[in-house]
Protein backbone atom coordinates (compact mmCIF):
# COMPACT_ATOMS: atom_id res chain seq x y z
CA UNK A 1 0.00 0.00 0.00
CA UNK A 2 2.99 2.26 0.36
CA UNK A 3 2.30 6.16 1.00
CA UNK A 4 -1.73 5.71 -0.20
CA UNK A 5 -2.20 3.27 2.16
CA UNK A 6 -0.70 5.47 5.09
CA UNK A 7 -2.23 8.75 3.44
CA UNK A 8 -5.93 6.05 3.82
CA UNK A 9 -5.08 5.72 7.66
CA UNK A 10 -4.27 9.15 8.64
CA UNK A 11 -7.86 10.34 6.52
CA UNK A 12 -9.70 7.48 8.57
CA UNK A 13 -8.46 9.56 11.62
CA UNK A 14 -9.26 12.67 10.44
CA UNK A 15 -12.95 11.28 9.53
CA UNK A 16 -13.50 9.17 13.01
CA UNK A 17 -12.76 12.73 14.74
CA UNK A 18 -14.86 14.67 12.59
CA UNK A 19 -17.86 12.24 12.08
CA UNK A 20 -18.13 12.50 16.02
CA UNK A 21 -17.19 8.56 16.27
CA UNK A 22 -14.25 8.91 18.32
CA UNK A 23 -15.90 11.49 20.73
CA UNK A 24 -18.42 9.54 20.96
CA UNK A 25 -16.44 6.84 22.22
CA UNK A 26 -14.40 8.93 24.45
CA UNK A 27 -18.09 10.03 26.25
CA UNK A 28 -18.66 6.45 27.06
CA UNK A 29 -15.00 6.91 29.27
CA UNK A 30 -15.26 10.42 30.52
CA UNK A 31 -19.14 9.10 32.47
CA UNK A 32 -17.56 6.58 34.59
CA UNK A 33 -16.46 8.04 37.95
CA UNK A 34 -13.05 6.87 38.12
CA UNK A 35 -11.63 8.84 40.58
CA UNK A 36 -8.94 6.77 42.50
CA UNK A 37 -8.59 9.05 45.14
CA UNK A 38 -12.12 9.35 46.12
CA UNK A 39 -12.58 6.19 48.19
CA UNK A 40 -16.83 6.08 47.08
CA UNK A 41 -15.60 5.35 44.25
CA UNK A 42 -13.24 2.25 44.45
CA UNK A 43 -15.90 0.27 42.87
CA UNK A 44 -15.56 1.60 39.54
CA UNK A 45 -12.42 1.06 38.63
CA UNK A 46 -12.04 -2.51 37.99
CA UNK A 47 -15.53 -1.77 35.90
CA UNK A 48 -13.48 0.69 33.45
CA UNK A 49 -11.34 -1.99 32.78
CA UNK A 50 -13.44 -4.96 32.62
CA UNK A 51 -16.46 -3.81 30.94
CA UNK A 52 -15.34 -0.65 28.66
CA UNK A 53 -11.70 -1.59 27.81
CA UNK A 54 -11.37 -5.33 27.57
CA UNK A 55 -14.51 -5.32 24.75
CA UNK A 56 -13.03 -2.62 23.38
CA UNK A 57 -9.02 -4.02 22.90
CA UNK A 58 -10.79 -7.43 22.16
CA UNK A 59 -12.67 -5.65 18.95
CA UNK A 60 -8.94 -4.84 18.33
CA UNK A 61 -7.58 -8.27 18.51
CA UNK A 62 -5.97 -8.24 22.10
CA UNK A 63 -5.58 -10.48 24.36
CA UNK A 64 -6.57 -8.78 27.72
CA UNK A 65 -6.04 -9.98 31.58
CA UNK A 66 -6.42 -8.12 34.56
CA UNK A 67 -3.76 -7.99 37.28
CA UNK A 68 -4.81 -6.81 41.05
CA UNK A 69 -2.05 -5.51 43.68
CA UNK A 70 -3.23 -4.86 46.95
CA UNK A 71 -7.02 -2.84 47.21
CA UNK A 72 -6.15 0.13 45.29
CA UNK A 73 -3.84 -1.28 42.24
CA UNK A 74 -5.50 -2.32 39.08
CA UNK A 75 -3.93 -3.22 35.76
CA UNK A 76 -4.98 -4.40 32.69
CA UNK A 77 -2.40 -6.21 30.23
CA UNK A 78 -3.22 -6.50 26.84
CA UNK A 79 -1.66 -8.58 24.06
CA UNK A 80 -1.65 -8.15 19.99
CA UNK A 81 0.65 -10.76 18.75
CA UNK A 82 1.15 -10.37 15.16
CA UNK A 83 4.87 -12.35 14.80
CA UNK A 84 7.98 -13.55 16.55
CA UNK A 85 10.44 -11.26 14.27
CA UNK A 86 8.61 -8.08 14.66
CA UNK A 87 9.30 -5.32 16.60
CA UNK A 88 7.06 -5.30 20.11
CA UNK A 89 5.82 -1.32 21.38
CA UNK A 90 4.03 -1.20 24.69
CA UNK A 91 1.60 1.50 25.14
CA UNK A 92 0.64 2.89 28.59
CA UNK A 93 -2.21 4.93 29.78
CA UNK A 94 -4.26 5.55 33.13
CA UNK A 95 -7.94 5.11 33.27
CA UNK A 96 -8.09 6.56 36.83
CA UNK A 97 -9.15 10.80 37.52
CA UNK A 98 -8.83 13.56 39.94
CA UNK A 99 -12.20 14.24 41.66
CA UNK A 100 -14.48 15.33 39.34
CA UNK A 101 -15.45 18.53 41.52
CA UNK A 102 -19.12 18.62 40.58
CA UNK A 103 -20.24 22.24 41.69
CA UNK A 104 -17.07 24.08 40.45
CA UNK A 105 -17.12 23.76 36.94
CA UNK A 106 -18.07 27.12 35.36
CA UNK A 107 -21.33 27.14 34.32
CA UNK A 108 -22.58 24.13 35.71
CA UNK A 109 -20.74 21.99 33.22
CA UNK A 110 -21.32 18.50 34.19
CA UNK A 111 -17.49 16.72 34.80
CA UNK A 112 -18.92 13.40 33.92
CA UNK A 113 -20.30 14.65 30.25
CA UNK A 114 -18.56 16.05 27.53
CA UNK A 115 -19.29 19.49 26.64
CA UNK A 116 -18.10 21.87 23.84
CA UNK A 117 -17.74 25.25 23.92
CA UNK A 118 -15.66 26.42 20.58
CA UNK A 119 -12.53 24.78 20.42
CA UNK A 120 -12.56 23.61 23.97
CA UNK A 121 -13.91 20.09 24.57
CA UNK A 122 -15.06 20.03 28.62
CA UNK A 123 -14.66 17.26 30.95
CA UNK A 124 -12.79 14.96 33.71
CA UNK A 125 -10.11 12.91 32.03
CA UNK A 126 -10.61 14.92 28.56
CA UNK A 127 -6.67 15.52 29.24
CA UNK A 128 -5.86 13.12 31.88
CA UNK A 129 -5.55 10.59 30.80
CA UNK A 130 -8.94 9.09 29.05
CA UNK A 131 -8.50 11.04 25.98
CA UNK A 132 -5.02 10.61 25.82
CA UNK A 133 -4.85 6.82 25.49
CA UNK A 134 -8.45 6.60 23.50
CA UNK A 135 -6.22 8.34 21.01
CA UNK A 136 -3.56 5.93 20.63
CA UNK A 137 -5.88 2.72 20.46
CA UNK A 138 -8.46 4.80 18.29
CA UNK A 139 -5.69 4.81 15.88
CA UNK A 140 -4.60 1.78 15.92
CA UNK A 141 -7.86 0.51 14.71
CA UNK A 142 -7.41 3.19 11.92
CA UNK A 143 -4.47 1.34 10.96
CA UNK A 144 -5.99 -2.04 11.23
CA UNK A 145 -8.87 -0.71 9.29
CA UNK A 146 -6.98 0.15 6.07
CA UNK A 147 -4.02 -2.06 6.10
CA UNK A 148 -5.51 -5.44 8.44
CA UNK A 149 -3.03 -5.50 10.51
CA UNK A 150 -0.22 -3.36 12.58
CA UNK A 151 3.28 -4.85 11.02
CA UNK A 152 3.91 -4.68 14.54
CA UNK A 153 3.15 -6.37 18.15
CA UNK A 154 1.68 -4.24 21.00
CA UNK A 155 1.57 -4.57 24.50
CA UNK A 156 -1.07 -2.25 26.04
CA UNK A 157 -0.49 -1.53 30.16
CA UNK A 158 -3.55 0.37 31.62
CA UNK A 159 -3.65 1.46 35.51
CA UNK A 160 -6.27 2.82 37.44
CA UNK A 161 -4.13 4.22 40.27
CA UNK A 162 -1.75 6.83 38.89
CA UNK A 163 -3.48 9.85 40.63
CA UNK A 164 -2.39 7.83 43.61
CA UNK A 165 0.84 7.54 43.14
CA UNK A 166 0.55 4.43 41.02
CA UNK A 167 0.19 1.95 43.65
CA UNK A 168 1.28 -1.67 42.77
CA UNK A 169 2.84 -0.60 39.40
CA UNK A 170 6.33 -1.47 39.79
CA UNK A 171 5.68 -4.77 41.84
CA UNK A 172 3.28 -5.69 38.89
CA UNK A 173 6.16 -4.68 36.51
CA UNK A 174 9.14 -6.59 38.26
CA UNK A 175 6.60 -9.44 38.42
CA UNK A 176 5.00 -9.07 35.00
CA UNK A 177 8.46 -8.38 32.98
CA UNK A 178 8.06 -11.56 30.50
CA UNK A 179 4.47 -10.34 29.60
CA UNK A 180 5.75 -6.57 29.22
CA UNK A 181 8.81 -6.95 27.53
CA UNK A 182 9.15 -5.04 24.48
CA UNK A 183 11.28 -2.65 22.49
CA UNK A 184 9.88 0.98 23.09
CA UNK A 185 7.71 2.49 25.75
CA UNK A 186 5.29 4.84 23.27
CA UNK A 187 2.46 6.85 25.39
CA UNK A 188 0.91 9.86 25.79
CA UNK A 189 0.89 12.05 29.11
CA UNK A 190 1.14 15.21 30.06
CA UNK A 191 1.08 18.48 28.03
CA UNK A 192 2.75 19.79 24.67
CA UNK A 193 5.08 22.46 24.67
CA UNK A 194 2.04 24.62 23.36
CA UNK A 195 -1.57 24.08 21.64
CA UNK A 196 0.58 24.48 17.93
CA UNK A 197 3.41 22.15 18.50
CA UNK A 198 4.02 18.82 18.30
CA UNK A 199 5.91 17.72 21.11
CA UNK A 200 8.38 14.09 22.06
CA UNK A 201 9.47 13.99 25.69
CA UNK A 202 12.08 10.90 26.44
CA UNK A 203 11.58 10.77 29.90
CA UNK A 204 10.77 13.03 33.35
CA UNK A 205 12.15 15.13 35.82
CA UNK A 206 12.16 12.87 39.28
CA UNK A 207 10.87 14.33 42.48
CA UNK A 208 10.59 13.92 45.51
CA UNK A 209 7.98 15.31 48.39
CA UNK A 210 9.61 16.27 51.80
CA UNK A 211 8.30 17.38 55.25
CA UNK A 212 10.25 19.58 57.23
CA UNK A 213 9.17 19.84 60.72
CA UNK A 214 10.97 22.45 63.67
CA UNK A 215 9.57 20.84 67.28
CA UNK A 216 10.90 22.81 69.68
CA UNK A 217 8.56 22.28 72.41
CA UNK A 218 5.28 21.41 73.32
CA UNK A 219 1.81 23.98 73.12
CA UNK A 220 2.34 27.63 72.29
CA UNK A 221 3.64 30.23 75.15
CA UNK A 222 2.56 34.05 75.50
CA UNK A 223 4.70 36.60 73.07
CA UNK A 224 4.46 39.09 75.32
CA UNK A 225 5.86 37.28 78.61
CA UNK A 226 7.91 35.10 76.19
CA UNK A 227 9.18 36.94 73.49
CA UNK A 228 12.67 37.77 73.35
CA UNK A 229 13.34 34.85 75.87
CA UNK A 230 12.28 31.45 73.67
CA UNK A 231 12.83 30.75 70.37
CA UNK A 232 10.05 30.94 67.74
CA UNK A 233 9.40 27.34 65.50
CA UNK A 234 8.41 29.72 62.69
CA UNK A 235 11.21 32.21 62.79
CA UNK A 236 13.61 29.03 62.96
CA UNK A 237 11.97 27.13 60.15
CA UNK A 238 11.15 30.32 57.98
CA UNK A 239 15.08 31.02 57.93
CA UNK A 240 16.01 27.26 57.42
CA UNK A 241 13.69 27.23 53.96
CA UNK A 242 15.33 30.64 53.07
CA UNK A 243 18.80 28.49 52.89
CA UNK A 244 17.55 26.29 50.77
CA UNK A 245 16.95 29.00 47.87
CA UNK A 246 17.79 32.48 46.90
CA UNK A 247 15.47 35.20 46.99
CA UNK A 248 14.45 34.40 43.46
CA UNK A 249 13.85 31.07 43.53
CA UNK A 250 17.58 29.31 42.88
CA UNK A 251 18.78 26.42 44.22
CA UNK A 252 21.27 26.86 47.00
CA UNK A 253 21.88 23.32 48.51
CA UNK A 254 25.27 21.79 47.07
CA UNK A 255 24.79 17.99 46.33
CA UNK A 256 21.12 18.42 45.17
CA UNK A 257 21.84 21.41 41.96
CA UNK A 258 23.14 19.46 38.79
CA UNK A 259 26.82 19.60 38.19
CA UNK A 260 26.15 20.82 34.32
CA UNK A 261 24.01 21.54 31.71
CA UNK A 262 24.68 18.36 29.49
CA UNK A 263 25.44 19.62 25.70
CA UNK A 264 22.73 17.05 23.98
CA UNK A 265 20.34 18.86 26.49
CA UNK A 266 21.20 22.44 25.69
CA UNK A 267 20.91 21.20 21.83
CA UNK A 268 17.61 20.00 21.83
CA UNK A 269 16.38 22.93 24.26
CA UNK A 270 17.79 26.17 21.63
CA UNK A 271 14.38 26.38 19.92
CA UNK A 272 12.03 25.14 22.39
CA UNK A 273 9.85 28.58 23.76
CA UNK A 274 8.04 28.21 26.93
CA UNK A 275 4.44 29.14 27.00
CA UNK A 276 1.53 27.63 28.52
CA UNK A 277 -1.42 29.11 25.80
CA UNK A 278 -4.02 31.94 27.08
CA UNK A 279 -4.55 31.76 30.64
CA UNK A 280 -1.46 30.80 32.00
CA UNK A 281 0.98 32.95 34.30
CA UNK A 282 3.72 34.37 32.23
CA UNK A 283 7.21 33.57 32.11
CA UNK A 284 9.19 35.21 34.98
CA UNK A 285 12.91 36.03 32.84
CA UNK A 286 14.44 36.77 36.25
CA UNK A 287 13.47 33.60 38.38
CA UNK A 288 15.39 30.51 38.83
CA UNK A 289 18.47 29.75 38.31
CA UNK A 290 20.63 32.78 35.96
CA UNK A 291 22.10 32.39 32.91
CA UNK A 292 19.75 29.26 31.63
CA UNK A 293 16.77 29.60 29.33
CA UNK A 294 13.14 29.34 30.59
CA UNK A 295 13.28 25.84 28.69
CA UNK A 296 16.65 25.08 30.55
CA UNK A 297 15.39 25.76 33.65
CA UNK A 298 11.73 23.60 33.50
CA UNK A 299 13.45 20.78 31.60
CA UNK A 300 17.38 20.94 32.26
CA UNK A 301 17.46 21.82 35.77
CA UNK A 302 16.99 21.12 39.07
CA UNK A 303 14.06 23.30 40.98
CA UNK A 304 12.86 23.27 44.75
CA UNK A 305 9.67 25.13 45.59
CA UNK A 306 7.56 25.36 49.11
CA UNK A 307 4.23 24.30 48.64
CA UNK A 308 2.89 24.83 52.15
CA UNK A 309 3.51 26.32 55.43
CA UNK A 310 1.89 26.45 59.07
CA UNK A 311 2.23 27.44 62.25
CA UNK A 312 -0.12 28.54 64.46
CA UNK A 313 -3.66 29.13 63.52
CA UNK A 314 -3.96 31.33 60.65
CA UNK A 315 -7.55 32.19 60.64
CA UNK A 316 -7.66 32.88 64.86
CA UNK A 317 -4.12 33.68 65.80
CA UNK A 318 -2.97 33.38 69.09
CA UNK A 319 -1.02 35.87 70.80
CA UNK A 320 1.44 32.91 71.10
CA UNK A 321 4.69 31.86 70.22
CA UNK A 322 4.34 28.43 68.26
CA UNK A 323 6.67 26.03 69.47
CA UNK A 324 6.06 23.73 66.40
CA UNK A 325 6.68 24.87 62.69
CA UNK A 326 5.82 22.39 59.44
CA UNK A 327 6.74 23.02 55.78
CA UNK A 328 6.18 20.86 52.74
CA UNK A 329 8.36 21.43 49.74
CA UNK A 330 8.75 19.67 46.47
CA UNK A 331 12.13 18.76 44.53
CA UNK A 332 12.03 18.15 40.63
CA UNK A 333 15.41 16.63 39.18
CA UNK A 334 16.98 15.73 36.63
CA UNK A 335 19.08 12.71 35.57
CA UNK A 336 22.07 12.89 37.87
CA UNK A 337 20.36 12.57 41.17
CA UNK A 338 18.99 9.56 43.02
CA UNK A 339 15.90 10.27 45.03
CA UNK A 340 16.66 8.18 48.17
CA UNK A 341 19.94 10.65 48.34
CA UNK A 342 18.07 14.06 49.08
CA UNK A 343 17.17 13.52 52.51
CA UNK A 344 20.80 12.89 54.06
CA UNK A 345 21.60 16.17 51.83
CA UNK A 346 19.43 17.98 52.57
CA UNK A 347 19.49 17.40 56.18
CA UNK A 348 23.14 17.94 56.55
CA UNK A 349 22.95 21.25 54.77
CA UNK A 350 20.51 22.30 57.73
CA UNK A 351 22.71 20.90 60.42
CA UNK A 352 25.75 22.83 58.71
CA UNK A 353 23.51 26.13 58.35
CA UNK A 354 22.65 25.81 62.03
CA UNK A 355 19.34 24.61 61.67
CA UNK A 356 19.34 21.39 63.81
CA UNK A 357 16.06 21.46 65.24
CA UNK A 358 15.00 20.80 61.66
CA UNK A 359 14.32 17.58 60.99
CA UNK A 360 13.76 16.61 57.37
CA UNK A 361 11.73 13.15 56.01
CA UNK A 362 10.37 12.17 52.87
CA UNK A 363 7.33 11.46 52.22
CA UNK A 364 7.93 9.83 48.65
CA UNK A 365 9.60 9.94 45.41
CA UNK A 366 10.62 8.88 42.56
CA UNK A 367 13.76 8.89 40.24
CA UNK A 368 14.54 11.16 36.86
CA UNK A 369 14.85 9.21 33.51
CA UNK A 370 16.01 10.42 30.42
CA UNK A 371 16.01 8.13 26.66
CA UNK A 372 19.42 9.29 24.67
CA UNK A 373 18.27 11.41 21.72
CA UNK A 374 20.68 9.73 19.55
CA UNK A 375 18.42 6.55 20.12
CA UNK A 376 16.96 4.98 16.79
CA UNK A 377 13.33 4.93 17.81
CA UNK A 378 13.54 9.09 18.76
CA UNK A 379 14.65 9.65 15.22
CA UNK A 380 12.03 7.18 13.83
CA UNK A 381 9.04 8.96 15.49
CA UNK A 382 10.22 12.74 15.14
CA UNK A 383 10.51 11.65 11.00
CA UNK A 384 6.74 10.43 11.39
CA UNK A 385 5.60 13.01 13.33
CA UNK A 386 7.03 15.88 10.92
CA UNK A 387 6.00 13.60 7.50
CA UNK A 388 2.57 13.44 9.33
CA UNK A 389 2.13 16.66 10.79
CA UNK A 390 3.98 19.35 8.76
CA UNK A 391 5.68 20.80 11.66
CA UNK A 392 9.04 20.12 13.20
CA UNK A 393 8.65 18.58 16.62
CA UNK A 394 9.61 20.24 19.72
CA UNK A 395 12.30 17.58 21.34
CA UNK A 396 12.27 17.75 25.18
CA UNK A 397 15.11 15.78 27.12
CA UNK A 398 12.13 15.23 30.01
CA UNK A 399 8.66 16.63 31.37
CA UNK A 400 9.10 19.38 33.35
CA UNK A 401 6.68 17.28 35.96
CA UNK A 402 6.66 13.63 37.37
CA UNK A 403 5.18 10.60 35.35
CA UNK A 404 5.97 6.82 36.68
CA UNK A 405 8.84 6.95 34.07
CA UNK A 406 11.26 5.13 36.51
CA UNK A 407 9.40 2.01 36.55
CA UNK A 408 9.38 1.22 32.44
CA UNK A 409 13.11 2.38 32.25
CA UNK A 410 14.42 0.67 35.97
CA UNK A 411 11.89 -2.26 36.01
CA UNK A 412 11.65 -2.74 32.03
CA UNK A 413 14.96 -1.62 30.96
CA UNK A 414 12.82 0.59 28.05
CA UNK A 415 13.62 3.36 26.06
CA UNK A 416 10.56 5.99 26.49
CA UNK A 417 9.03 8.38 23.96
CA UNK A 418 6.30 10.25 25.14
CA UNK A 419 3.54 12.10 22.87
CA UNK A 420 1.09 14.14 24.45
CA UNK A 421 -2.08 14.82 23.24
CA UNK A 422 -2.83 17.77 25.31
CA UNK A 423 -1.62 21.16 26.47
CA UNK A 424 -0.39 23.34 29.61
CA UNK A 425 -3.40 24.74 29.60
CA UNK A 426 -6.32 22.57 30.24
CA UNK A 427 -6.69 22.79 33.60
CA UNK A 428 -6.29 19.20 34.30
CA UNK A 429 -6.40 18.05 38.18
CA UNK A 430 -9.01 21.49 39.06
CA UNK A 431 -12.48 22.36 37.52
CA UNK A 432 -13.04 22.65 34.30
CA UNK A 433 -10.57 20.17 32.70
CA UNK A 434 -11.03 20.57 28.79
CA UNK A 435 -8.51 19.81 25.75
CA UNK A 436 -8.67 21.09 22.48
CA UNK A 437 -10.12 19.68 19.17
CA UNK A 438 -7.72 20.53 16.80
CA UNK A 439 -4.61 18.88 19.33
CA UNK A 440 -7.06 15.39 19.74
CA UNK A 441 -7.84 15.46 15.75
CA UNK A 442 -4.15 16.41 15.41
CA UNK A 443 -3.33 13.57 17.59
CA UNK A 444 -5.21 11.14 16.14
CA UNK A 445 -3.47 11.51 12.65
CA UNK A 446 -0.30 11.64 14.08
CA UNK A 447 -0.29 8.44 16.03
CA UNK A 448 -2.10 6.74 12.85
CA UNK A 449 1.04 7.88 10.50
CA UNK A 450 3.81 6.52 13.24
CA UNK A 451 2.19 3.18 14.05
CA UNK A 452 1.36 2.65 9.72
CA UNK A 453 5.41 3.83 10.10
CA UNK A 454 6.32 1.24 12.62
CA UNK A 455 4.58 -1.51 10.78
CA UNK A 456 6.39 -0.73 7.36
CA UNK A 457 9.40 -1.26 8.73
Amino acid sequence: MGENGRAAAVAEAGRQYDAGEFLALLARRVARHTESPVAASAGEMRPYLTDEMAPYLAGLGFDSRIVSHGERGHFLLGTRHEGDGLPTVLIYGHGDVVPGMAGAWAEGRDPWAITPDGERLYGRGMADNKGQHSVNLAALGCVLKVRGRLGFNVKLLLEMGEELGSPGLRAVCREERAALAADVLIASDGPRLSPERPTLFLGSRGAVRLRLVAHLREGAHHSGNWGGLISNAATVLTHALASLTDARGRLMVEGLRPVALPAEVRAALADVEVSGGPGAPAVEPDWGEPGLSPAERVFGWNTLEILAFSAGNIRQPAAAIPGTAEAVVMLRFVVGLDWHDVEPILQRHLDAHGFGAVRVTVADGGNATRTSSADPWVGRVLESVRLTTGKKPALLPNFGGTLPNDVFVEELGLPTIWLPHSYPGCNQHAPDEHNLAGVLREGLEMMAGLFWDIGAG
